[in-house]
C-alpha cells in the first residue's frame, strides 16, 4: 500500500521519480481501508528536504498511511516558503482534539541553546505531553529526542568539544536484540550524525524509566526507548539522504574554523570521491519494523481510544 500524502505535496513528484509509491489524498479517499495516521512536526529549517527524507522511508511498508504536517504556532519558518507552510502545514492548535498512531518530531537548529532559551520551547512542551495521551507511538529525533528526555526524564545534554559529524557504527544491546524494533538487523548498523550536543550514557542508564538499546563507542547514545516504545529517542539521523552530510560539509566549509570531512562517509576519506552510503538499508527497516511492531500491532482500530 502506498502513503496518503497531501494533494500537491513537492515530495510526491521526487519520490515518483524514484519509483516510490505515493498517492494524494483525492485518489486515497477512494480506497475503503483505515490508513494509519502519522503526524509529522518538521522543526528542521529546510522543510522540503526533510519532508521528502521521512516519506522516503515511511513509504517502505504495505500498509498505508495517512501523513499530516504540524507546525508552530510560536515559532516562523525562515528558509521555507510562506505559501508551502500555509498550504501544507496545520497548527497544532488545530490538531490538539485529533489522534495519531504515529508521530515523529524532528531535529532542529538550536542544540546550543538551553532548552528554556528556545523561543518555542513552551509550546513544543505542550505538544510533548499531548503526544502521550493522543499518539500510540512517537519518535524523537536529535534535538527532539535531547529536548524530550529532558522534558520527561530530566536528562541534561552536554556541549560536545568537537561536531559529532559523521556515520558511526550502532551495536544494538544484546538484552534488546529480539527487540522486534530491530527484526532484521544485524548486530552492528550505521547511522548517521550532525550535533554538536550529547546525552550521556551513565545518565540515561541510572533512569529506571528509561532503555538504553543501542550504543556507539564513537557517538555514545544511540537510540533509547521508554514506556515500552510508546517513545522512541534517536539521537542521529537515520532518515538522511545520500547526499546531507555533504551538503552541510560544503556549506560550513570556509565559513567557522572548526569545520572537519564527516567520519566514515567519503570514499577513501576524499569528498572529491563523494559518500559511500551504508545506511539505508537498516534505516528502511527500522521505519518499516516502528510502523508495523509499534503502531500497526498495537495502535486500536478506533483511533478515539488511543490514551
Amino acid at each position: 500500500m502506498p502513503l496518503r500524502l497531501p494533494d500537491r505535496l513537492p515530495a510526491i513528484k521526487l519520490l515518483e521519480d524514484e519509483n516510490i509509491f505515493v498517492i494524494d489524498e483525492t485518489r486515497g479517499h477512494t480506497q475503503d481501508i483505515r490508513p494509519l495516521k502519522v503526524v509529522v512536526l518538521n522543526l528542521m529549517p529546510i522543510k522540503i528536504t526533510t519532508e521528502t527524507d521521512l516519506i522516503r522511508l515511511l513509504s517502505n511498508t504495505p500498509l498505508q498511511i495517512d501523513v499530516t504536517f504540524m507546525k508552530l504556532k510560536t515559532h516562523t519558518s525562515k528558509n521555507t516558503p510562506v505559501e508551502h507552510m500555509q498550504q501544507f502545514y496545520i497548527p497544532f492548535d488545530e490538531l490538539r482534539e485529533k489522534k495519531f498512531d504515529g508521530m515523529i518530531i524532528t531535529g532542529a537548529p538550536v542544540e546550543n541553546m538551553a532548552f528554556e532559551e528556545v523561543d518555542y520551547w513552551p509550546e513544543v512542551s505542550e505538544i510533548f505531553d499531548w503526544a502521550r495521551t493522543h499518539v500510540t507511538s512517537t519518535l524523537y529525533i536529535c534535538w527532539a529526542a535531547q529536548a524530550a528526555l529532558y522534558h520527561f526524564h530530566n536528562i541534561p545534554k552536554y556541549g560536545l568539544p568537537k561536531k559529532m559529524f559523521g556515520v558511526f557504527p550502532q551495536t544494538i544491546n544484546e538484552r534488546f536484540a529480539n527487540d522486534p524494533l530491530f527484526r532484521g538487523f544485524d548486530e552492528v548498523f550505521q547511522m548517521p550524525h550532525s550535533r554538536h550536543t550529547e546525552v550521556k550514557r551513565e545518565d540515561i542508564l541510572m533512569n529506571k524509566d528509561l532503555s538504553l538499546v543501542v550504543n556507539s563507542k564513537e557517538s555514545g547514545v544511540g537510540i533509547v526507548t521508554a514506556r515500552g516504545g510508546r517513545e522512541i529517542f534517536i539521537t542521529g539521523h537515520m532518515e538522511y539522504n545520500p547526499d546531507t552530510l555533504d551538503g552541510e560539509y560544503m556549506r560550513d566549509l570556509g565559513k567557522r574554523n572548526d569545520v572537519e570531512l564527516p567520519k566514515h562517509y567519503y570514499k577513501d576519506n576524499d569528498h572529491r570521491k563523494g559518500p559511500i552510503v551504508t545506511w539505508r538499508a537498516h534505516a528502511n527497516l527500522f521505519y518499516h519494523n516502528w510502523i508495523n511492531y509499534y503502531i500497526y500491532q498495537r495502535t486500536p482500530y478506533n483511533i478515539d481510544e488511543i490514551c
